[in-house]
Formats: C-alpha cells, sequence, structure tokens
C-alpha cells in the first residue's frame, strides 16, 4: 500500500468537500484580549475563543501563576500517582468541590481527558452498566463510553419521553444518563431536573457536563445545575478550566467515594503527568474570583445580547438559543471557509468555520462567543463585515418581523 498517498488522498477528499481545517496562527496580547497578532495578517479581533470571560487575561489569574512559578518551577514532576501531587492541586479540588457543593473533586489534563477517563470508568467498573447518552454529546464522552465497552444506549436529544421509554426497556440494569447542560454547538440547555426526576424514578446516576456552563452561570459560576439549584441531585458534575476559567485542565466533582475510585481505576489519571502547578494556582485563583465577583458574567450577558440584536438588525441568521453561544447560520461549506477566510484577511476579524463533522451538513456555521471585553466598536466592525460578506455571497437574510 501506498500509505502516502492514501494520506494525501483522504486530505484532498476534505479539501473537496470544504472540510479541511485551516490554522490561523495568533499570538494574543496580555491584557489586551479579545485582540491578537495573527501570522501574516496583522492586528486582529478574535469573536471564537472559548476564553469566555477574558479569565486568561486576568491579573489574578496571571500573578498567581507567576507566584507558583517562582515558588515551584514548571511541572509538576510526574503523574500524581508518582510525584505529581502539590499543594497547589490540592488547594484546587478543594475549590472545585466547593464550587460546586460535592465532597470531592478529581483534576484531569484537558476536559476531554476527564470525561473520557471518568465515564469509561465508571461505566466498565459498574457491572452490567447500562449508559444513555444523549444524541448530541460531546466526541469525549462518546469516546469515554465506547471505551468502557459497556451497553450504550442513544436517546434523542434532550427528548424526555424518549428517555424514559428507554429507562424502561433497561429494566433493573444499573444506569449512567450522561448528558450536557450547554451544547456548544447550538447553544441550547438540557431540561435537567426533568432528566434528574427520571433519574430518581428509575434508579440511575446521573453525569452532567458543565463545560460550557461554568464560570458563566449560577451565583457563583458554577453552572447552570446552580442557577437551577439542582447540584445536589447529580451524580457527578465535569467541568473545564480552559473555557470561563481561561486556563487548561478537566475535573470531575463528586462524592468521596466515586471520586477516590475514578482516581483508583482510570488509566487515563493514573498514567498522565499531573498539571503543571502554575496552572493549577492559576485556575484556582480563577475560580475564587469569579465565585465572588458577578461583574464579569453580567457584562458577558450584556455583550451577548448587543451582538444578538446587531444581528437581528441586520437579518443575519442565528439560532436563537438560551446560552451565550450564537451559532450564525450558514449552511454552506465553502461559503462557511469563504466568510472566515474574508473576515480574517479583509477585516481583521477572526472566527473559525464550523464545519462537518463537528455541526451535519447543511448546517455549517460560524460560531460567535462575545466576551465581556468586547467593545460596541468591535461589535460594529463584525456586523458591518458579515453584511457586507452576506450580500456577496448571496445569502438569505431574515426579515425582523420573523426574528
Amino acid at each position: 500500500m501506498n500509505y502516502e498517498a492514501h494520506f494525501e488522498t483522504a486530505l484532498d477528499e476534505l479539501r473537496a468537500d470544504g472540510n479541511y481545517r485551516h490554522f490561523a496562527e495568533l499570538a494574543r496580547y496580555r491584557g489586551d484580549f479579545p485582540h491578537a497578532a495573527c501570522q501574516g495578517r496583522g492586528d486582529v479581533t478574535i469573536w471564537c475563543s472559548n476564553d469566555y470571560l477574558g479569565m486568561g487575561q486576568h491579573p489574578a489569574v496571571l500573578n498567581a501563576m507567576h507566584s507558583a512559578l517562582d515558588d515551584h518551577g514548571a511541572g509538576a514532576g510526574g503523574t500524581r500517582n508518582i510525584s505529581g501531587t502539590t499543594s497547589a492541586h490540592v488547594a484546587l479540588e478543594a475549590e472545585l468541590a466547593d464550587l460546586h457543593g460535592k465532597e470531592a473533586a478529581l483534576l484531569f489534563t484537558s476536559g476531554y481527558v476527564s470525561n473520557w477517563a471518568a465515564l469509561g470508568t465508571l461505566a466498565s467498573k459498574i457491572p452490567g452498566c447500562v449508559v444513555f447518552s444523549d444524541e448530541k454529546n460531546h466526541a469525549s464522552m462518546i469516546e469515554g463510553i465506547r471505551h468502557s465497552r459497556a451497553q450504550r444506549v442513544i436517546w434523542k436529544h434532550n427528548d424526555l419521553a424518549d428517555l424514559e421509554a428507554k429507562l424502561i426497556a433497561a429494566g433493573d440494569a444499573p444506569k449512567l444518563i450522561a448528558f450536557e447542560s450547554v451544547y456548544s454547538m447550538d447553544g441550547d440547555i438540557a431540561p435537567i431536573k426533568e432528566i434528574c426526576d427520571l433519574a430518581d424514578k428509575y434508579g440511575a446516576m446521573t453525569y452532567l457536563d458543565e463545560v460550557h456552563a461554568v464560570g458563566l452561570y449560577g451565583p457563583r459560576g458554577a453552572g447552570i445545575a446552580e442557577r437551577e439549584g439542582l447540584m445536589d441531585r447529580l451524580t457527578v458534575i465535569e467541568g473545564t478550566l480552559g473555557k470561563a476559567f481561561g486556563v487548561v485542565g478537566g475535573y470531575i466533582a463528586a462524592s468521596a467515594a466515586l471520586c477516590d475510585f475514578v482516581r483508583s481505576f482510570a488509566s487515563g489519571f493514573i498514567f498522565t503527568t499531573a498539571l503543571p502547578p502554575a496552572v493549577a494556582a492559576g485556575a484556582a485563583a480563577s475560580i475564587r474570583h469569579l465565585k465572588s465577583s458577578n461583574a464579569e458574567r453580567e457584562a458577558h450577558q450584556e455583550r451577548v445580547a448587543e451582538v444578538r440584536a446587531a444581528l437581528d438588525l441586520v437579518g443575519i441568521p442565528h439560532i436563537d438559543n438560551p446560552s451565550h453561544i450564537i451559532p450564525v447560520m450558514v449552511g454552506d461549506p465553502h461559503k462557511c471557509r469563504f466568510i472566515s477566510d474574508t473576515l480574517l484577511a479583509e477585516h481583521g476579524v477572526y472566527i473559525q468555520p464550523i464545519n462537518y463533522p463537528t455541526v451535519p451538513k447543511g448546517t455549517e456555521r460560524l460560531r460567535i462567543t462575545p466576551s465581556p471585553v468586547h467593545s460596541a466598536e468591535d461589535i460594529a466592525k463584525l456586523i458591518d463585515a458579515l453584511g457586507e460578506l452576506w450580500a456577496q455571497c448571496e445569502l438569505a437574510r431574515v426579515p425582523m418581523a420573523a426574528q
């Protein structure tokens, strides 16, 4: 077999379909997010970052990381089991457990790894476990469930009747319902209370991914479950440190026994080098700040509302949802790529296109994520550029009456 030819053919097919991914080389300016330098393009404004609140630039976070780096050096020194557990890791897990009102928390190197390792371990180590997975769950959840080799039942997205019918069909088997709070591509929110009601009725555990909600919702930034007063009803809450908290890493929060169980059996935890202490210190500082400050969350929601209203005024179609994620719908992979490239090259606006397989074919989009530090000038520049490109690509607009 000609292996190189196989690789090139597969890549050519991606390009022909309009689904080949191009990376822009960015250098963020300290203290000036959302602005950055783009290699070969000059200064740009980032409109698709998952650093939702700009906490990756917050002085409290940077100071904590500098201090930890000066005190402890760069790396953790090994896996948590060998020599990588530091006071910074222990302190961060305590902050996370407190944030979610749980007995304990367990750190991982990313949100992807925390889902893969925790779901894979729970589903594989509970004899006869059946996992009920929302059909729009993140790839990390899907891979964790697949890795467990447990029986997997996929239920229709946010469809309580379908979930209940499938729970009934599973009989007395141990059950785990896995779902997200905020779904990152459409921005819709799960009916958490009703899912917990079904879990109680049919003896199921619940596993809630709050990756796109932690830091952003609830009086202390613990997510949608905190906002709705439901954290105590969830078996496991999973989150990330790499989005609204502005650093990197993932975690679960649950009972002390469950966290210890995952710690003791999850290969994705046991055999992975621990997060650097400086990262853990920065994440803890971010969490502490957002537990006591609502200013970032309030400004964030204001910017989201302003961008939605501005899009409505010029008729740019976007999915109406109750979250901070604004999916601007293009519906064609080539036009989506063209708009993204032209925004960057001619307008200094950076938004990556979202194409298949991340979203179904025909639903290609630009995923806009406003932050508290986007200015009125930034918003006006974005809307003007989108309006110009919408006309150039001959894309349909939405009349104001239909907004």
